[in-house]
C-alpha cells in the first residue's frame, strides 16, 4: 500500500511539473497576445522567445485556453464532497462551538472529536473512508485563529489564519433555524492566479446548489482579506401571489453566522501528512512591498478585459 501510494504521488508531481510548464508558456502567450492587439511594444522577456510563441498564438482554441490545470479538482460537481470536520488536541468550549457551527455550512459534511489522533492516523483514517476533503480548526486562548484545508488523497493544502470570529450566538439578532440545503457561493476578488487556486480549493467544499435555494454564502477578498459572510435570503410574494415574486431590490436578507475573517499564509502541493512537499505560495509579510496574491491589479484586469473583446 505505501509503495502503491509512493508510486502515485511520483506520477502525480510529474504531471503536475509539465502542467506547470505548460501554463507559465500559457502566460507568455497571453502576454504577447495582449501587447500585439493593444498595439503596444512586447515586453523585453519575451524577446528572446517571441517568434516562437507567434508560430503557436494562432493554434490555441477555446479549450486549451480554458484546460483545467487542477487535475485534483477535474471532477468537482459531479459528486458531493464528502468533508471530514476536526480540531486540534483539547479544543475549548468555544472552538467546539465554531466547529458546530462550520459543520452547518459545510452540507453534507461529519464532525469529528479529535482525540489522542495524530495527524498521520487522522490522514489515513479519511483515506481509507473516502474523504475527499479535510477541515482542521485551531485556537489560541479559547479564539479560533487558523484554519486548514486539506484536498485528498494528494492534496492541495490551504492554510489560513481566522480573525475577528463571530458566532451566532453572538449575533445582534438571534438567527434563525438554517437550511441544510447547498448554498449558493459567491466570490469576488479572487481574480489572480493564487486567487483562482483559492477559489477552486474553497469552492469544492460545497456540492452544487439548486437553482431555488435560499442560502449564500459569500468570500470576499479585500487587499488578501477574505470576509466570509453566510446569510439566507427570502424574496416576498408579489401582487399576483405565490406564483408571482417581487422585484431582486425588495429581497430580505438574513445573516445566520458564523462570520469571520481569513489570511491565506501557505499553500501547499501535499497533503498535511506528507514530507517534503512543494510550497507553491508562502506569505512574505517582511518584506517591503509585496504584491497582493489573491488579486490582480486594476488595470491588468481592464487590459485582460479589453483583450478577450
Amino acid at each position: 500500500m505505501l509503495r502503491q501510494t509512493a508510486r502515485l504521488r511520483k506520477e502525480y508531481l510529474l504531471k503536475k511539473a509539465l502542467e506547470d510548464k505548460e501554463s507559465a508558456t500559457f502566460e507568455k502567450k497571453r502576454k504577447l497576445e495582449s501587447a500585439l492587439a493593444n498595439n503596444k511594444a512586447i515586453p523585453t522577456e519575451l524577446k528572446k522567445d517571441d517568434l516562437k510563441l507567434r508560430k503557436t498564438l494562432d493554434l490555441d482554441d477555446d479549450k486549451t485556453k480554458e484546460r483545467m490545470l487542477d487535475d485534483e479538482y477535474a471532477f468537482m460537481g459531479t459528486k458531493d464532497p464528502q468533508v471530514l470536520i476536526t480540531t486540534s488536541r483539547d479544543p475549548s468550549s468555544r472552538l467546539t462551538q465554531f466547529l458546530k457551527e462550520l459543520r452547518i455550512v459545510f452540507p453534507g459534511s461529519q464532525r469529528m472529536n479529535r482525540g489522542h489522533y495524530v495527524v498521520k492516523e487522522l490522514m489515513e483514517l479519511a483515506r481509507s473512508k473516502g474523504i475527499t476533503d479535510v477541515v482542521m480548526v485551531h485556537e489560541h486562548r479559547g479564539e479560533p485563529d487558523g484554519l486548514v484545508v486539506c484536498h485528498l488523497p494528494f492534496g492541495p493544502t490551504a492554510y489560513f489564519g481566522v480573525s475577528n470570529c463571530v458566532l451566532r450566538h453572538d449575533l445582534n439578532e438571534k438567527p434563525p433555524t438554517v437550511s441544510e440545503a447547498a448554498p449558493h457561493l459567491i466570490f469576488h476578488g479572487f481574480t489572480a492566479k493564487t486567487g483562482r487556486r483559492v477559489k477552486t480549493i474553497l469552492q469544492a467544499l460545497f456540492p452544487p446548489a439548486k437553482p431555488f435555494g435560499e442560502r449564500v454564502v459569500t468570500f470576499g477578498n479585500y487587499h488578501d482579506t477574505i470576509f466570509f459572510r453566510h446569510h439566507s435570503f427570502e424574496r416576498p410574494n408579489g401582487p399576483g401571489g405565490e406564483d408571482h415574486k417581487n422585484k431582486a431590490s425588495t429581497v430580505e436578507l438574513t445573516e445566520q453566522g458564523p462570520r469571520f475573517c481569513m489570511r491565506l499564509f501557505r499553500l501547499e502541493q501535499g497533503a498535511i501528512d506528507m514530507k517534503d512537499v512543494q510550497v507553491e505560495w508562502v506569505l512574505r509579510p517582511y518584506f517591503n512591498r509585496q504584491r497582493e496574491a489573491l488579486a490582480e491589479p486594476e488595470e491588468e484586469v481592464k487590459e485582460a478585459a479589453k483583450a478577450d473583446t
